[in-house]
């Protein structure tokens, strides 16, 4: 899962890409990056670590010009290495810098097909480089000295010809504007807006709502999915649908764990859905467990927090916070190898005892996908003197790897994978275990919006969205995202990925 953004202004945008990413950055926490184009040439800076750690005075300093994309990277395939960073750029034609939002599926056959028949040669492990490549391959095509918003239409359509999977993207141009896109599914989220100043309107176009809210643009809406959004150097808006048989089916993860609540994704509240999440939840526990010992509802922070209040309102139970959070700790799921994972739970969360002491306690976290945290936080649960500790999940049961950009776990490292919730329940040592219902977790979302009718829901229920992912795909992805391959990659590399000398 990545974090994606475009600005182009009448002013210098620098400021306002680093404003932007900083919302975005629970999106990615990997690497960030930006390019400025003056119309002439682009200026790039992109490391390993935090927005506000990666780019300093000098840094800012140099990003100049009144366009520019930016990017917040949380790696799904490639190396962590500082060069997978984004964006990406080639000179030809035009100059083109690109940052991207997903995976592509078929990147092996794409690959092969530039390199023998395009000519084009990619430096990186990174789906991103790739799609970049697509893209400034079929503006080239056209041989036109200046491309027209025709062209840029075209070379997106082409792009979605070649590419399979999720992504979401934003390009640059240099001297001639800036592009957003989605795949034909729109399952990774992209959004636009505009902000009237006195040099003329402003436009933005971003992974979430909230960066635009938080720099003063409106939301005109949702790329929709296939469709492009271009804007050009003199800052006029132009759009176009450029797939025909486009369908919409969001991830239904955004919404339970990754986006902020104070976004709108697709025309729905990320918090409102949250909340029909917890009111679903208690349903189900009304329905099925009518009668319930349950003393106090409590969420594992912070995602969780709002379907966990709207739970316990609707059953009429005591809502409290039993553990404070170090926000300086980065989430464990994005930590790599179970060694880190392990440890850094007693480092994030702190159970506060007198919340817990001799109650039956109702634990509310977003979902479980491998169950290691979840097996801890029951553990210090019962260590702070609980006398019975429940379980419950805002998301159905994890049983299948992700494809579209988000690192999941291969099959065989999610705990629910292949086992019974009864199964799960003893594993995680909880005295009872409650899973969102599959059907529940999809109204809750499109309560909000009845347009959207699909999901991609592909790591609940083991379908993929897109038609095209088979066991031997499965099994090659296995091969790449396993924790020991990952620490294998560590090891090899042997540098501070968060802090690289080169940059001070």
């Amino acid at each position: 899962m990545c974090g994606i953004v475009g600005l182009s202004a009448h002013s210098p945008v620098n400021q306002g890409l680093f404003d932007a990413l900083t919302v975005l950055q629970h999106r990615g926490q990997d690497a960030a990056g930006i390019v400025t184009s003056n119309g002439r040439r682009f200026s790039l800076r992109k490391s390993n670590g935090l927005v506000k750690d990666v780019f300093r005075t000098r840094h800012m300093k140099n990003l100049t010009g009144n366009t520019g994309i930016g990017h917040i990277r949380y790696p799904t395939a490639g190396s962590s290495n500082s060069a997978e960073a984004q964006p990406f750029y080639v000179n030809s034609p035009y100059g083109i810098a690109l940052a991207h939002n997903g995976n592509l599926t078929n990147v092996e056959a794409i690959k092969e097909d530039l390199f023998r028949s395009d000519l084009r040669h990619i430096n990186t492990q990174s789906d991103s480089e790739v799609l970049l490549n697509v893209f400034a391959h079929a503006l080239q095509q056209n041989r036109k000295f200046r491309p027209e918003p025709e062209d840029i239409f075209a070379a997106v359509k082409h792009v979605h010809s070649r590419c399979e999977g999720g992504y979401a993207v934003v390009a640059m141009i240099n001297g001639y504007g800036i592009v957003g896109f989605r795949d034909s599914h729109g399952i990774r989220p992209l959004v636009y807006g505009k902000r009237e100043t006195e040099q003329g309107t402003e436009y933005m176009i971003a992974s979430e709502s909230v960066a635009l809210d938080a720099l003063g643009f409106q939301m005109i809406a949702d790329v929709a999915p296939g469709e492009a959004v271009y804007i050009d150097e003199n800052n006029q808006l132009h759009t176009f649908q450029c797939v025909e048989q486009a369908k919409l089916a969001p991830c239904l993860f955004e919404y339970v764990y990754f986006a902020r609540p104070d976004s709108k994704i697709d025309g729905v509240s990320v918090y409102q859905s949250r909340v029909s999440m917890g009111r679903k939840l208690a349903d189900k526990i009304s329905r099925e467990w009518s009668d319930h010992d349950i003393d106090v509802v409590m969420p594992i922070p912070d995602t969780s927090r709002t379907s966990a209040l709207e739970l316990a309102t609707r059953l009429g139970i005591s809502y409290r916070e039993g553990f404070v959070k170090n926000r300086y700790i980065g989430r464990t799921f994005i930590m790599p190898g179970q060694t880190l994972r392990k440890k850094s739970v007693r480092q994030k969360l702190n159970a506060i005892g007198e919340e817990f002491a001799g109650k039956n306690v109702l634990l509310v976290d977003d979902s479980i996908v491998r169950g290691t945290t979840s097996n801890q936080i029951v553990d210090m649960a019962r260590e702070a003197g609980a006398k019975k500790v429940y379980f419950c999940s805002a998301a159905p049961a994890v049983r299948y790897p992700n494809v579209y950009g988000i690192d999941m776990p291969v099959a065989s490292e999610l705990v629910a994978h292949g086992r019974s919730t009864e199964q799960v329940c003893e594993l995680i040592e909880a005295d009872k275990l409650i899973y969102q219902d599959l059907d529940d977790l999809k109204a809750a979302v499109a309560e909000h919006n009845p347009e959207i009718v699909h999901f991609d829901s592909s790591v609940f229920d083991g379908e993929y969205i897109t038609g095209n992912i088979d066991a031997a795909y499965l099994d090659r992805i296995a091969q790449a995202r396993n924790d020991a391959a990952k620490q294998a990659e560590e090891d090899s590399e042997n540098i501070d990925l968060h802090n690289d000398p080169s940059d001070d």
